[in-house]
């Protein structure tokens, strides 16, 4: 396996708490964090993997077909949408498009929503 050099620069926070996980591991600290990094990899294919699967050959057209289906009917009590959405969904109407996970990918501004789920 052919092998790269990396400068990392971490928070001394993280860096600490990487290190002590690697010595309670009894691995170094470089090999913990390669690991480490192969994981979330690992992760992160497997669920684009299974997303994918998952839609199969859906198209967005089948899903707008099933929604114009659908009956236009006021939402049972509690499913209602929370007003702190209302103002998103509103913008996203109007034609601005919704941030998502996606877009803050590519470069685009998302608001910080804290950590992300997995």
């Amino acid at each position: 396996m052919s092998q790269a050099t990396y400068p990392l620069k971490l928070s001394a926070s993280i860096k600490a708490a990487a290190a002590r996980l690697a010595k309670e591991d009894g691995v170094s600290l470089n090999q913990w964090i390669a690991t480490a990094v192969a994981q979330k990899i690992g992760a992160v294919e497997t669920a684009a993997a299974f997303l994918k699967r998952r839609a199969g050959g859906a198209r967005p057209e089948d899903l707008k077909a099933l929604l114009a289906a659908a009956p236009d009917v006021p939402p049972e009590p509690g499913d209602e949408i929370p007003d702190h959405l209302r103002a998103r969904l509103s913008r996203a109407k109007a034609g601005a498009q919704p941030a998502t996970r996606g877009n803050a990918r590519r470069g685009q501004s998302r608001p910080s929503a804290g950590t992300a789920r997995q």
